[in-house]
This record gives structure tokens, sequence and C-alpha cells, in this order.
């Protein structure tokens, strides 16, 4: 599947059944190459990016068995410590197989990992600081050959910017280092603190996960157990974003809503009214029209920069003028020139971008670049008058489980063929 048919016009409204974090559920997976027991993890989502995950442990040696959304893993049989060139280079959360391999064998050779093209996405920070806990690396034709004389030594880190990514490598580079870590400006997403709990589980000593202060006490080994994956938040924002944005009603359950408190405080501001229990979120945007909402992205607990292209399509059918404003990548626009086509009037001023609300869109040939970007295309053209042929949408199952069945069960006219 490559292209979607999307029928316009439609009221999104309904229930929805929210999975498991994407971000929560990468990291995880190749941690369980720190353990050399069977490790059992559920709520694992049905993804592309996971997929491709559990490829690369199989690969390495690992044996895994799969029930619907349960895996079980034992690596206590890996034996190769570099990982195919053609897995790495289909996802970012690739970089994460480093500090295990690193850990297990003392050593590890990777190519360089793949992902969306939203920008520069360095992995400089990675690098550095691990070679701070004694680690020798070497950078050579695409790859990075990294090894570590007898055990690595825990230290202080402080990460020159906030990296969810370097904080994971570390935290997986210092669970068994010799010492004591300390990371400072950490990043305090959920997802960080979901593996720092699926690590203490197995025997780990980590502290201040969620804070921008995290410490390490390294353990001489970790144990088997099992872990449950928290709810992916982003998902959950893109669904509240499509009952929103076609004036309808959404519950979305099997969600935490203290991950999206952001999010819910502008959906507030654009009019529609929410409510909250303990795991689920209900939004009301019916006979509403959206007023426009100033964004600006910044890091957890800031408003995340993987819902900014949502409320930008948001914006673009509110009442009134708006700027969102993005701080994390530089190159997060893409999608805007498929807007426009669709009759948005959204204009791109350097890391802003200022949208004019319009009382409609209409449907196009448009085409999608990135994982977010693909989801708001499509609730675009769940909304725009007439029919949208949207191309590239191999991006919208790295990210989302059954996205167009979903939106299908809410009111959307979705199809492949």
């Amino acid at each position: 599947m490559n292209k979607l048919y999307i029928e316009g016009s439609k009221k999104l409204q309904g229930t929805v059944v929210i999975s498991g974090s994407k971000n929560a559920a990468l990291p995880i997976l190749f941690m369980t190459i720190l353990i050399p027991e069977t490790i059992k993890i559920s709520n694992i989502p049905e993804l592309t990016d996971v997929s491709i995950a559990i490829k690369l442990l199989k690969h390495l040696g690992a044996k895994i068995i799969q029930k619907k959304k349960t895996l079980w893993i034992n690596t206590k049989s890996i034996n190769i410590f570099c990982p195919p060139y053609y897995l790495m280079k289909k996802i970012r959360a690739s970089i994460w197989i480093l500090a295990p391999l690193l850990v297990r064998f003392r050593k590890a050779k990777i190519f360089f990992p793949g992902g969306c093209k939203i920008g520069s996405r360095p992995i400089n920070l990675h690098l550095k600081n691990l070679s701070k806990l004694g680690v020798k690396i070497i950078l050579r034709n695409n790859c990075i050959m990294a090894s570590v004389d007898n055990f690595l030594k825990g230290t202080s880190i402080f990460m020159e910017k906030v990296s969810v990514g370097a904080t994971i490598t570390m935290i997986s580079a210092a669970v068994l280092a010799k010492g004591l870590t300390i990371i400072e400006n950490a990043a305090q997403e959920p997802e960080i603190v979901d593996l720092s709990e699926f690590l203490n589980k197995l025997g780990a000593n980590i502290k201040g996960a969620g804070s921008n202060k995290i410490f390490i006490i390294g353990v001489s080994r970790l144990f088997g157990g099992s872990h449950k994956i928290i709810p992916d938040r982003i998902e959950t924002g893109t669904f509240l974003i499509a009952a929103a944005i076609s004036q309808g009603y959404i519950l979305c359950k099997k969600t935490e809503p203290k991950h999206l408190k952001k999010v819910l405080t502008k959906l507030i501001q654009s009019g529609a009214q929410i409510k909250t229990g303990k795991n689920w979120i209900q939004l009301d945007m019916r006979n509403k029209i959206p007023k426009s909402v100033n964004i600006s992205t910044s890091p957890y607990p800031g408003f995340p920069t993987d819902m900014q292209p949502q409320f930008t399509l948001l914006n673009s059918i509110a009442q009134g003028k708006s700027t969102i404003q993005e701080n994390i990548f530089e190159n997060r626009f893409l999608y805007v020139d498929q807007l426009i086509k669709m009759g948005a009037k959204i204009k791109i001023k350097k890391k802003s971008i200022i949208c004019t609300g319009v009382r409609k869109l209409y449907s196009n040939n448009i085409s999608s670049s990135d994982l977010r970007g693909s989801a708001t295309l499509v609730l675009a053209g769940c909304i725009a008058i007439g029919k949208t042929e949207l191309s590239n949408v191999y991006h919208l199952n790295r990210g989302y489980e059954s996205f167009s069945r979903k939106l299908n069960k809410l009111g959307a006219n979705i199809q492949n063929t």
C-alpha cells in the first residue's frame, strides 16, 4: 500500500482504542540485549518500525515468540555485534542498538541509522557521551565502530542539548557500568520514564527519570521479567485533532491524559470541551468551528513537535490567524505545500508558519514525506470537499497502527485501491 483515496466532508466521531507507544516500545525492545533471560513485553504496537526492530533482534540471534501484541524475547543466544545495513537504514531508532551491543560484547559495529527526513538529526551527542564512559569510537565508511576495555565506567554527563535519543543511549550504557552515572539536562519524556521503569523491574537502579537529572548506579546484572508499554500519546493527540477539525466527538480509550497536558490545554483554547478519566480522554467539538491557537514546540513537558503538523491543520480551518513556531527540527514543514494545494492559507517564515483560517479545504492529488505529515494529510482529506488522492503513505504504518481502519470506524471513507 502506497496510495490512499480519501472521501471528504466527513464528520469523525466515536470511540477509538489507543495502541502502545512506538517511541517507548523501540528502545525497550533493544534493551533486551542487556538481559540474558526471557522478557515478556505486552501492548506492543503493530507497526513497521517495531517489525524492523524485531527483525534486527532476530538477525542477531534472539529467540522471539509473538502472540498478538505480546512478545517473549530471549537474547541469550545473540552472537553477532554488527547488525545488517539493510535493516539499520530503515529506522532512526536503530541507533539505540549500539550501547546494548557494546555493553554485551565490549565492542559493536553499526551503520548510521535511517528515519524520517525532517531535518538534521545528528548522533554526535550519543557518541560524545559514550566516550565519557570509556568507549573508544571510530567513524569509517558510514559505520560506527565502538569498543571498551573491560567495562564502562560511570561518570557525570551534561547534555549540551536536550535529546531523547541520547538520553536513552546513556541510560542503556550506564545501567551495567561500574559506579554512578549522572545525566544532567536529560530528556523528560514519558517514554524515558517507561524505559527506566522497565529496566528497574529487571534489577537496574535508576532514579530521577522524568526530571532533568537522572542518577544511575550500575548493577552487576539484570534479570528476566515483564512489562507493559505505555499508551501512545501522539496517536491519542492525532485522533483528538481528527474530531476537533471535523466538528465531531471522540472518546480515546486506554490512553494516559497526564502525558498530554499541553495538547489538551491548546485544544481547550480552540473551543473543544475536554473530559478525562484514569485512562480515557473525551473531546466534544460538535457544531463548533475551532478557534486558532498559537503553538511553540519544545522538549517535554513542552508542546510536542510530533503534534505540530496536526495543529497546523486545525489552524488552517480555524477562525482567526495563528503562528506556530518549530524549535526542534528545522525541516518539519514539508507537508505545508500539500495543505496549500488543498486551499490552506499558510506562509512559512524561517522557523515559523503563519496560518489564516479558511472555511473549507478542497481535494487534490497530494504526497506525504514523513510520518506525522502523512497522518495530517489523511485527516485533511477526510474534511476536504471532494476525493483526495494521497501517495507515499508508507510512512503511516511506521507510527500509526491500523490508522485508516480506525478512522473508517469513526466515519471516514479511506480506501487503498
